[in-house]
Order: C-alpha cells, then structure tokens, then sequence
C-alpha cells in the first residue's frame, strides 16, 4: 500500500470543477474518470461541494457503538455528541442535494427514529422505511432479537428518478414451487417477478474475503444495497455521493453503472483506493430487473 498523496487539478481524468468549489485548497487523493475520493473527515470536505449538483446521497455513517475504527474517528460520542454531529453532516447533504434528489441513510433503527424525524423537518419528503434483514447480535434478554437495519429513503420534493425494480417470484429450494401463494392471480403477474418491497431479505452478509478488506476489519455493506439504491434512484451520469465510503462498495458500484461519484473516508482512503484499483470489490449475486 502506498501513501495516497493530493492530486492536482490538471492532472484528474475526473473533473470535479462543476461540483467543487475553491479548487486551490482541496484536492482528492484519487480519482477515476468518473468520480473522486477525498481523504478526510466529511465536515471538512462537504462544505467545499456546491449547493443542489448532487442526485442522490447514500451515507452510511459509524453507529456509535463503540467500534474500533482508524485513529481518527470517535464511535464513543454521548447520545447528544453523536446527534448533533449527525445533524451537522445531514444538513450538509440537504444543501448539496439537487431539488428531486434522494436520500438514504443506513444506520440502526434506534437512531434513524431520530434522524429520520430531523430530516422530516428540514422538510424532506419520506418516502420508505426500508427494513434490510440481517441478524448481526446475539438475542438480547428482554427484548425482541435485533434482525433488520434501518435504510431510511427520503427526497428533496418530488423525486426527479424512481425506476421500478423488480425481484424474481420466490421458489422453494427443495421442490422448485413457488413460496406465495398469489391468491389466483399469478397470471397476472409481471414475468420479470415482482414489485421490490420495502423488507428486504435477500440481502447477503458479507463475511467472506472476497467482499471485505482485510485491511479494515469493519463491517462492510453488500454491492446488493448500493445496485438498487443507485438503480432507483439515478440514471446513467447522475451524480452520487457517500461521506462515510466506509471499504468502497459504493464507489465501485458506481463505476460499474456509469455514474459519477464523490466520495469522502477519513481513515481508509488508501485501503479503497487500492481495492478500486485492483478490482478488488466483488460484486455479489443480483437477479433485480429494473424497468427503465
């Protein structure tokens, strides 16, 4: 691994100029020909990005539970320390949102009541609660066992994208039939399956090397969640951004849907920039159709 070091403006084969405002100060430590990383902390980079050019903004932020990041993040903050910094950068990513623009927020249901709620008073309009079924914990005494998290989706008005996408009907592994009874209208259903639901159980854990850096022993997000977040909500060369980019999966996603991308990681910026680089980041398996 080597020491990703500013680039120079001139030099980028992405031109990040219509989305950046004062260039001479910052620089991204890599760029494709179609997005941009910087390395550093999200607050020090989101004010440079200009107001209303982004289409959609997926973030994934540290949950606060007292995870071992890098060395320059705090996942420790008082429950007040750990809002008010989240009001912080979600506010910045309301003001670079285009109008019609998307938002996701994944982060534990326990939080996202209350960032969903400030985002409804930034006036915001919800559009789901999307609950990604993964058991991550053990069974908690006197509560109900822990099994989804929370992907929030809201809009800055009227959303300018929502394509359709559509999952295939579900069969029994063993005998091949299909698992729901359609009560006597499976003939009129649409033959690419059906209308994606607002539950999704489909999405795979992502525990083996081929999907995770072994230089970040975080957890990491499956390239499933990012297909239909930029499906749905963009089009070939919209704009993307993901302040938390985390092992890179939203990055390398959009390189392969030809979107562009801005992407900010404060501790592991060299570990995505080697994954991008080295093709590192597998895609797992994806039946979606999307209607377009």
């Amino acid at each position: 691994m080597t020491h990703q070091s500013p680039l120079k403006w001139d030099d980028l084969p992405f031109d990040p100029s219509p989305y950046m405002k004062d260039q001479a100060r910052i620089s991204p430590a890599y760029a494709s020909s179609l997005g941009a990383l910087y390395a550093d902390d999200c607050m020090a980079i989101l004010p440079y990005i200009r107001d209303g050019v982004v289409d959609t903004v997926f973030a994934d932020p540290p949950f606060n539970l007292g995870k071992e990041y890098g060395n320059r993040s705090n996942d420790s903050l008082s429950e007040k320390a750990y809002l008010d910094w989240c009001h912080q950068w979600v506010s910045e990513c309301f003001r670079v949102l285009k109008p019609g623009g998307s938002f996701f927020l994944y982060n534990l249901p326990k939080w996202n009541v209350l960032l969903g709620a400030f985002l409804s008073s930034l006036r915001m309009e919800f559009r789901h609660w999307i609950a990604v079924e993964i058991s991550a914990c053990l069974p908690i005494p006197g509560r109900l066992h822990p099994s989804h998290y929370s992907l929030l989706y809201y809009t800055k008005g009227k959303p300018n994208t929502f394509r359709r996408i559509r999952t295939p009907i579900h069969l029994c592994r063993h005998c091949g039939g299909e698992v729901k009874d359609y009560g006597g209208h499976r003939d009129a259903m649409n033959p690419k399956g059906v209308t994606l639901k607002d539950v999704w159980t489909d999405i795979p854990p992502v525990r083996h090397w081929k999907f995770k850096s072994k230089d970040r022993p975080a957890n990491a997000l499956s390239t499933k969640i990012l297909d239909r977040v930029i499906e749905m909500s963009t089009l070939t060369g919209d704009l993307v951004l993901d302040p938390f980019g985390g092992s890179g999966t939203t990055f390398a996603v959009c390189e392969r849907k030809n979107r562009h991308w801005l992407g900010i990681e404060i501790d592991f910026a060299e570990e995505i920039v080697d994954r991008l680089e080295s093709g590192q980041i597998q895609s797992h398996k994806n039946e979606d159709f999307v209607e377009r």
